[in-house]
């Protein structure tokens, strides 16, 4: 090999394996310490980037320079999901075996476009999801297909519905064509609404359906409205229901809206992206009944199945109208093997052409853990969610605010002598938890996040990194209590 060839070449073999050791020690030294940082970012906009150089660097720069770059200017900015008291939204895990799946699939580098482009990469996310499918308890025969989010699975599972109903939209446009009308809860998650925008079908195509007193879908208004809108002239097409709404994890009542889907031939998709990988416990089967009912569902292994984020399971009981939706097979995308019955060219089934390996790091979390260890850790979860319920529940000064079915819970900060008439303090309790939420956060020692029912500002902990343990629950309900006393002491005196 030529001086010339080295210098425009890779990093040799021994410059990467040097490199690699020092990437994965600072990657093991971060997970480490993780809980040592504060869990949300203490900076202002812009700070991370006025710490940047604004132009690229003309000559090499050695990793210990970037790494050097990353601990002092880029860790000072990153929110650490991966800390085990990070209870906003959904707690993630970047696990041991998710981060090297990562590793190995940079390395390999594929495109799994076409079953030819890399066969494995095709097989193994078949194989993987069948694993998945089996475990969560879903029917056989359905096919399995890793999107990136549960935001573009719900996505392809709307257009595969308009597909169903109007197979002539995809060559035609939705330009004077019938007025379709989606139906979700309104407790759904914003993706589904989003969804419609991007189909055409405007946010006007969307009807959300009341909820009952525990924030699950009213199959009785559902059916109420399919009927109203087929008499004002909509063309109802196609219900998301959830499973872990994204505010309250409510589980909606999907046996009840399937039978008003299969009474008037509506697409059934069900949003499991959060609670639907409880399925994994014996005990917790139960939050996917009337699923083999649907046509569609989404889970996703990059919230509560430790997998780095991205991976999103979506399976479909369809598959032809998915392809029917989808499928556009160019000349230069053309194979032989594409002909036969036992390949399936997973371009065909979504939006995207280019897809990353993702099944393999979902298939090392699930051979490391195993089936059992995965439910074990998820008990373990829940287990801490009802724990901190508890403690909720028992204290005069908070309420819960929903129920808390699993490792989520919803609740606010109410003094006990404004028990009385709360309504007339809705206002203040407003403002002392977005006080109380502020003040905790500010800590760096627990990130929660909010939501608001029933017009009321209402905190969310949510268990689901797999380094929480109870202690660190614990601090942040002992967070909670002082700095709520503090700011009531302090907001009634103003």
């Amino acid at each position: 090999m030529s001086d010339r060839d080295v210098a425009l070449g890779d990093m040799s073999p021994d410059e990467f394996r040097r490199a690699g050791y020092l990437a994965v020690d600072w990657a093991a030294d971060y997970l480490a310490s993780v809980q040592d940082y504060p869990v949300l970012a203490r900076t202002e906009p812009g700070a991370v980037r006025r710490r940047l150089p604004a132009s690229p660097p003309k000559a090499p720069e050695s990793l210990e320079s970037m790494l050097a770059d990353l601990t002092s200017v880029i860790v000072p900015g990153i929110t650490h999901w991966n800390h085990p008291a990070f209870f906003a939204y959904f707690a993630i895990t970047g696990s041991g075996p998710g981060i090297l799946g990562e590793l190995l699939t940079a390395a390999l580098n594929i495109n799994g476009m076409l079953w030819k482009t890399s066969p494995a990469a095709t097989e193994l996310e078949e194989v993987a999801l069948d694993w998945l499918r089996q475990m969560v308890g879903l029917p056989d025969g359905w096919m399995g297909i890793i999107m990136d989010t549960a935001s573009i699975a719900s996505l392809c599972a709307i257009a595969a519905a308009r597909e169903a109903a109007e197979p002539h939209l995809r060559e035609q446009g939705m330009a004077g064509g019938p007025r379709l009308r989606l139906y979700t809860s309104e407790q759904a998650h914003s993706s589904i609404e989003k969804a419609a925008i991007v189909l055409g079908l405007g946010r006007h195509g969307v009807r959300k359906i009341p909820v009952d007193r525990e924030f699950r879908m009213d199959p009785g208004a559902l059916a109420a409205a399919v009927t109203e809108d087929r008499r004002a002239g909509w063309r109802p097409f196609c219900v998301a229901a959830t499973v872990g709404t994204t505010s309250t994890t409510s589980v909606d009542p999907v046996p009840a809206i399937a039978d008003v889907c299969a009474r008037e031939r509506l697409w059934l998709h069900v949003d499991g992206a959060y609670a639907g990988m409880a399925a994994l416990l014996p005990e917790f089967r139960w939050v996917l009944e009337g699923c083999h009912q649907a046509d569609s569902v989404v889970i996703n292994p990059h919230k509560w199945l430790f997998t780095p984020i991205d991976c999103s399971a979506f399976y479909c009981a369809r598959p032809e109208v998915l392809r029917s939706a989808f499928s556009l097979v160019p000349e230069y995308l053309r194979t032989t093997e594409s002909d036969q019955a036992a390949v399936r060219d997973l371009m065909d089934y979504g939006v995207q052409l280019g897809r990353r390996f993702r099944a393999l790091k979902l298939w090392m979390v699930i051979r490391h853990f195993g089936w059992e260890g995965l439910a074990a850790r998820i008990r373990e979860h829940i287990r801490l969610g009802q724990q901190f319920r508890s403690w909720v529940d028992a204290h005069p000064d908070f309420e819960r605010m929903a129920p808390a079915p699993l490792s989520v819970v919803c609740f606010r900060a109410r003094p006990a002598d404004l028990r009385a008439r709360a309504d007339e303090h809705d206002g203040y309790l407003d403002r002392l938890n977005e006080a109380l939420l502020e003040e905790v956060n500010a800590t760096g020692r627990a990130y929660l996040s909010h939501t608001r029912l029933k017009g009321r500002l209402t905190l969310r902990l949510a268990v689901g990194n797999l380094r929480t343990t109870e202690a660190h629950v614990r601090e942040a309900w002992d967070l909670l209590q002082q700095h709520a006393a503090q700011l009531d002491n302090k907001l009634r005196t103003e």
